[in-house]
């Protein structure tokens, strides 16, 4: 049986850790926001596929005129990933998927 003093503690850690995982994914998302002009002004666009938060991993689509083109890595690369991991000191790298 748990201590109503060790409930509070457990709750209270339960909501900071679901907090902390939804913003995080919002603050990926908001950045992603930012950034998706400047893909869209060349006819790329870049999806938000999925956040790994402990390993602090961003997976992201490239789309329309970026997927498939020859810069794409290096978009990815120094664009996207240098954008997010600016914002977000938390992201420690981005994957194309």
């Amino acid at each position: 049986m748990f201590r109503l003093e060790e409930r509070n503690d457990l709750y209270n850690t339960v909501i900071i850790v679901l907090v902390r995982r939804i913003s995080l994914k919002t603050k990926v998302e908001k950045a992603i926001q930012e950034l998706r002009p400047y893909l869209q002004a060349d006819g790329g666009d870049i999806e938000l596929t999925g956040v790994d938060e402990e390993k602090g991993v961003v997976k992201v689509r490239l789309k329309g005129a970026c997927q498939g083109c020859p810069m794409a890595q290096t978009t990815l690369q120094l664009g996207v990933e240098q954008f997010l991991k600016k914002k977000i000191p938390e992201i420690k790298w981005v994957e194309a998927v």
